[in-house]
């Protein structure tokens, strides 16, 4: 399968191969050369955390469930 370099420095991954790769629009992609060839190769080095970031859903405030976990802050004394 043959592309071509256009004006901008873009090149269109054929279809048949972003398909068994599993490449999708704004997918990150690295390259790198190797031995005067490019090497592109899928970028899933997102934070797995940033996926997942949100969904717990909580019966109360932070704040709320450390208090009933640990019982009343004790606050220090304000001695004149």
């Amino acid at each position: 399968m043959r592309s071509t370099v256009g004006q901008r420095g873009q090149v269109v991954i054929p279809k048949p191969i972003r398909e068994r790769l599993g490449i999708h629009p704004g997918q990150r992609l690295d390259f790198t050369e190797e031995e005067g060839r490019v090497v592109v190769t899928k970028n899933d080095d997102d934070d797995p955390l940033a996926a997942v970031y949100g969904i717990l859903r909580l019966p109360a405030s932070t704040d709320e469930l450390i208090e009933e976990m640990r019982g009343p802050a004790e606050l220090p004394s304000q001695e004149p």
